[in-house]
């Protein structure tokens, strides 16, 4: 069972875009796409299942996309129920999250670091995202922080609707995928 973590360095970088374009990028998985939040979202429990594809959330974009599943997860003052997102996920395959928090990255078989451009603060907890990411990827026009030199590949992604094909080739090698 894959297991994919995007991380980034600020809201609005372009995380909810690069799943969308992984999950429309490699569409024979069977991706379940999971938002991890510590922000509320009103919605009536802790794992709330998106149904409706759309544009309107990050979870109805993920379902857009071609996801089969797509979880909100929230947790109040940073408490997110474990339990229950695993009896949610328990019969999924191919799952991909959207959060920067360390219980997750430390289960992710693949973490990807969203930079953003030089004018974004980045958050604290990205700190810890790039330590262990696999694979760094800039969005937009790829002028993104300075970050510390490191061993990882660098992708950029101008356009949020098409995945670089060098990363495509890098993600398919590292998933064992055709």
């Amino acid at each position: 069972m894959p297991a994919v973590v995007v991380g980034g360095s600020a809201r609005h970088v372009g995380k909810t875009s690069l799943i969308c374009s992984l999950i429309a990028g490699f569409p024979r998985c069977p991706w379940t796409a999971i938002k991890i939040t510590r922000h509320e979202h009103g919605k009536p429990a802790p794992v709330w299942e998106e149904t409706e594809p759309g544009q309107g959330t990050d979870t109805a974009r993920y379902l857009a996309a071609g996801a089969r599943r797509a979880l909100l997860v929230t947790g109040l003052d940073g408490t997110i129920s474990t339990a229950q997102l695993q009896i949610a996920i328990a019969e999924d395959r191919w799952l991909i999250f959207e959060t920067n928090q360390i219980p997750f990255l430390d289960k992710a078989d693949l973490v990807l670091a969203v930079a953003g451009s030089l004018e974004t603060q980045s958050k604290p907890s990205f700190a810890e995202v790039l330590r262990r990411a696999d694979a760094i990827v800039y969005t937009g026009s790829g002028l993104g922080p300075s970050l510390p030199d490191s061993a990882q590949p660098v992708f950029v992604q101008p356009d949020p609707r098409h995945l670089p094909l060098e990363l495509i080739d890098w993600m398919r090698k590292r998933l064992g995928l055709p």
